[in-house]
């Protein structure tokens, strides 16, 4: 045996935490800036458009080469594992409610990012939408990117709303089970068309609550910037950021001080740690699943070529005097949005 061999277990080893180390201290770090960090740089907001697998395939390759390293090496990358797994991917999970106190008024709200006019190119993409909207019976459909509609068959609003009392504006439909009243839109500056957001009010029991429906820009302009051109197309991301951020900014003036209990539900096109939704919940809001999901609520993803959800874009927020008693998520089968679901509860006055 030569002199050098007893070195080399030793020598590996080093390699190898050389490896880990490394990578584990920057998932920690990832994850820990994604979730607590009161700033976003471009490189930052970028991270968290990425498929989740990419994040689980680094810390699963961190613990495969740390099993020859010893057992707090294994507990170490376990536990980022799960750190990635859970608070880097927005994992959550709430108790049960307690049951409705008396005199307090339920309601089920959806929103959904419809995309008709690709329904309107598949021969049962409206009666997917239907079956969709049927399967979870909600009282009041907040929808998004109804252009398609507008092209359809006047039935075609009924089979998929039923007989819920409808309002429409640009890309937003409002349906509601309730008389809907006060309807009017506004506009958010740099979102490209007229109308920015969809504002109505409804009476729950002795309670008035406030509907805002809104789209705010995608960023598939700027993820496929930065995709195809590496840093040079950094520029195009972080302007398709600002704008996002730009708009958030908008809805909250526009907002103002929540009065009376307030529903925002749309297509935010940002997670909930972003600082794009994180600009609404500092006015006071809440976000549904957040406060009663379980589990990621992934939303967005399923369409593109990895198969499978992996972004949580939608968002349902509510204001104070509403609790939120359930938040699920529906299915992907009608749109590339799964929409929201959330059953809420209003105390009377």
């Amino acid at each position: 045996m030569s002199p050098s061999s007893p070195r080399r277990p030793a020598l590996f080893a080093r390699l190898l935490r050389a490896l880990v180390a490394p990578v584990l201290a920057g998932l920690v770090l990832l994850t820990l800036a994604q979730r607590l960090s009161p700033v976003s740089p471009w490189w930052l907001e970028l991270t968290r458009y990425l498929p989740y697998p990419l994040w689980l395939v680094i810390g699963g390759a961190a613990l495969l080469l740390s099993l020859p390293l010893g057992r707090r090496w294994i507990v170490a990358s376990l536990a980022v594992l799960a750190l990635v797994a859970t608070l880097m991917l927005g994992w959550v999970w709430n108790a049960a409610p307690p049951p409705a106190a008396p005199g307090v008024k339920t309601l089920r709200v959806m929103t959904y990012n419809v995309k008709a006019y690709r329904a309107g190119l598949v021969a049962d993409g409206f009666a997917r939408l239907a079956a969709e909207i049927a399967r979870h019976d909600p009282d009041i459909v907040l929808a998004q990117d109804v252009h398609g509609l507008s092209t359809a068959a006047p039935a075609v609003d009924a089979v998929l709303f039923g007989a819920r009392e409808r309002h429409r504006a640009g890309q937003y439909l409002i349906a509601s089970r309730l008389p809907l009243r006060d309807c009017r839109t506004g506009r958010l500056e740099g979102r490209g068309d007229e109308v920015g957001t969809l504002r109505c009010t409804v009476r729950v029991g002795d309670v008035d609550v406030e509907l805002v429906t809104v789209h705010f820009d995608s960023p598939r302009t700027g993820l496929n910037a930065a995709r195809r051109e590496g840093l040079e197309g950094a520029d195009e991301w972080r302007r398709n950021h600002e704008d996002r951020l730009d708009q958030a900014r908008q809805l909250a003036r526009q907002l103002g001080p929540a009065t009376r209990p307030r529903i925002v539900a749309g297509d935010l096109n940002a997670p909930e740690a972003s600082p794009v939704v994180q600009t609404l919940l500092a006015t006071g809001l809440r976000d549904a699943h957040a406060a009663a999901g379980r589990g990621y609520g992934f939303t967005y993803g399923h369409a593109l070529r990895v198969g499978r959800s992996f972004l949580r874009i939608d968002h349902m927020l509510v204001s104070a005097g509403i609790e939120v008693a359930a938040c699920t998520v529906g299915g992907g089968e009608a749109s590339e949005h799964r929409p929201v679901i959330a059953d809420l509860r209003l105390p009377p006055r």
